[in-house]
């Protein structure tokens, strides 16, 4: 056989409890659900309020009763009023000294035209100065003072700069040196400020920084 006598009994015990549980709900009739308690609604009794009686306004037999309208001053009146006005009187000899100050043939002096006057010679001098400020310093012969500008083992990279550097406005030459190279300088100058004045130059306008050297000649 499939199913031992253990698993007939196991499945027999499961329905029994299966019956003793739903049976009894099957069975049992539902209490029937309390009734929900309805709204009452209360009026309470108005309060009594004791009545006045006012008697009826009556009309005025005759307009006398009425009494008189009192007068308001008028406006006319008050405007009409003058009121004194003083005059001030301009003294004499002030209006003469004015008179006799401003001649009608003096020419008057335009304050606008002298600023402008002012402005275009400031402007003059500034350009003269800037002008004179970016002019390169100019070289000295036998001077004690160069910039040494550059130092290089090639000497076509020298003339290179020279070139560049006299283009620029700039008094420049070269000297070959011990380890073989050429170093290329801008001046002779004849004091250090204006050595000083070329190497700042030459920062500001193609910006190469150079060095500020005395030579001995």
């Amino acid at each position: 056989m499939k199913y031992g006598w253990r698993e007939r009994v196991s499945g027999a015990v499961i329905v029994i409890a299966l019956g003793v549980i739903f049976i009894p709900l099957l069975l049992s009739v539902p209490e029937p659900r309390s009734e929900r308690p309805q709204p009452v609604l209360t009026i309470e009794q108005p309060v009594q309020v004791p009545r006045t009686e006012v008697p009826e306004p009556q009309p005025p037999a005759s307009l006398e009763e009425l009494g008189a309208p009192t007068e308001t001053p008028q406006l006319e009146q008050v405007f009409d009023e003058e009121v004194p006005v003083e005059e001030v009187a301009e003294p004499s000899g002030r209006s003469e000294a004015t008179a006799e100050s401003t001649p009608a043939n003096e020419p008057v002096s335009d304050p606008i035209a002298e600023l402008a006057r002012a402005a275009d010679q400031r402007l003059a001098e500034s350009a003269r100065r800037s002008q004179s400020a970016s002019a390169p310093a100019s070289a000295v012969p036998g001077g004690e003072w160069a910039v040494q500008v550059g130092s290089f083992g090639e000497p076509g990279n020298a003339e290179r700069l020279l070139e560049q550097l006299r283009k620029e406005g700039f008094p420049a030459y070269s000297r070959p040196r011990d380890n073989n190279l050429t170093t290329v300088y801008a001046g002779p100058y004849d004091s250090s400020e204006a050595g000083e004045r070329a190497m700042n130059e030459l920062k500001s306008r193609i910006n190469l920084q150079g060095l500020l050297v005395r030579e001995r000649n």
